[in-house]
């Protein structure tokens, strides 16, 4: 922009410029020539009433002497005598003696002005005044000279304000797209100083009140989620009172574990929506199902109040393998054949535990919401020289529609929100999120994160795998 703004003044001013010159240079021009042959004429016209006073030589070479420039003044006596060197045709001073004409014209190597002035006895007398060239054009080569640098000077000097109008622009606009794309990247204290024209002054101030109104949104919304965790409290607590009269039966100790973990979510959800605002690499925060810790916000580059967050780092085949064996419990319960294989190479990705376990868990909870019991799945871990994938496939009917099932609310008796996390972060990763079908004849996931930076150079023997376990069907 700035250089678009400075060419177009650069291209204006120039033909408004050289409108003004061409004119003004050619007027010039015409003024000096104008004014040498007047002064011609009248330098003749002042010789002429000594003429007819006297013809003697030597009183009109001293009376010639007297004006100014006279080297080129010639006096034509009627004895066809001359005073000084003619420059003029003879058939031009015929013409003026004969014909008793007054002539001024252009010749060869400038302007001559022939006056005839007529004397006693009806004798004709003829003044002649040469001109040459050089004094026709004097000074207009140094008016020529002044005008060219004065139309420069304004062309240099309306580029200059133009390039630095275009630069209080571009600073302004390219501070609001910084902004921008901080916003975007999860620093929501971003804002921006007001600066520039009035239209990008009025964008700034747009900007900033979105930016706060934003986290005005925000702030509602997870109070609304920790209010919303907080009436699932009650229902909780019947729950626990039940399994409390349930003591002493084979199933107490597992309903009531079942109990404190669902209590352990729970807290953790409030306690995460209430925390000061931070976006994560999956938009939201999440506390692990094993440990209870609130983890920080881990977008790559994302900031929060106080400054960078740190790239996380996690080892997707071990959270896989903690995760798996939480499901495996009710997967037996269920008369579920659940089989785990995992690699034995790295598998570090830049997401927290608690974005991969919540991968795994949408995926497998998936399994045991659509699919009936008895229905056998499988998890799989492998790693490729730039990724590692997690295949999660199952023996159920499968997904009738693999494309609109990543879609939010769209699926039929789904709301489409497991499989939808799984797609954000493996895309926080630059990875991807495949649907198909599986060998046993039900759904096939394949989620690809990509690897760690500092992994993507090393890769171990291929195909190097170990089974982690494998859990039967009751029979």
């Amino acid at each position: 922009m700035r250089r678009s703004l400075a060419g177009v003044a650069l291209a204006v001013t120039s033909m408004v410029a050289l409108s003004f010159l061409i004119p003004l240079g050619a007027l010039v021009m015409s003024l000096v020539k104008e004014q040498s042959v007047t002064a011609a004429e009248q330098r003749a016209a002042a010789l002429a009433p000594v003429l007819t006073l006297t013809t003697d030589p030597s009183a009109l070479r001293e009376s010639a002497a007297g004006l100014d420039e006279a080297e080129h003044l010639v006096i034509h006596l009627p004895d066809a005598q001359s005073l000084g060197d003619s420059q003029a045709p003879v058939k031009l001073l015929e013409r003026a003696q004969q014909g008793r004409e007054s002539i001024s014209q252009k010749t060869p190597g400038g302007w001559i002005c022939l006056q005839p002035v007529v004397l006693p006895g009806d004798r004709v007398a003829v003044i002649e005044n040469f001109v040459p060239d050089e004094e026709l054009t004097r000074g207009v080569k140094a008016s020529w000279a002044v005008m060219l640098l004065l139309a420069i000077g304004l062309v240099g000097g309306s580029v200059l304000v133009a390039d630095r109008l275009g630069a209080k622009v571009v600073r302004s606009s390219k501070k609001l797209a910084q902004a921008s794309h901080t916003l975007g990247q999860g620093n929501l204290d971003t804002r921006v100083e007001p600066m520039g024209p009035k239209e990008l002054r009025d964008a700034g101030v747009a900007f900033n009140a979105m930016a706060h109104r934003m986290t005005e949104l925000l702030a509602i919304e997870r109070e609304l989620v920790a209010d919303l965790s907080h009436r699932l409290r009650t229902p909780l607590t019947a729950l626990h009172l039940a399994s409390e009269r349930m003591a002493g039966t084979p199933e107490s100790a597992r309903v009531e574990a079942a109990v404190h973990a669902l209590e352990s979510e729970l807290q953790a959800i409030i306690a995460a929506a209430r925390t000061p605002l931070a976006v994560g690499p999956m938009g939201h925060g999440m506390r692990s199902a094993e440990t209870g810790s609130i983890p920080q916000a881990t977008a790559t580059g994302a900031t929060g109040p106080t400054g960078p967050s740190e790239c996380p780092r996690s080892e997707v085949a071990d959270v896989v393998r903690r995760r798996t064996a939480f499901w495996a419990v009710l997967a037996e319960q269920q008369d579920r054949a659940c089989s785990l294989d995992l690699t034995q190479e790295p598998t570090a990705v830049s997401l927290s535990d608690d974005d991969i376990a919540a991968v795994v868990d949408a995926l497998i909870g998936n399994v045991f919401s659509h699919t009936p019991p008895g229905t056998a799945f499988a998890v799989r871990v492998a790693r490729t020289a730039q990724a590692v994938e997690l295949v999660v496939e199952d023996s159920g009917p499968g997904i009738p529609e693999p494309d609109r099932a990543l879609s939010r609310g769209s699926s039929t008796g789904s709301s489409g929100l497991g499989l939808d996390i799984a797609r954000r972060a493996a895309a926080v990763t630059g990875g991807s999120m495949r649907i198909a079908h599986a060998p046993r004849g039900g759904a096939h996931i394949t989620v690809v994160f990509a690897l760690a930076p500092s992994l993507r150079s090393e890769r171990g023997p291929r195909g190097s795998r170990r089974r982690a376990g494998w859990w039967p069907r009751k029979r």
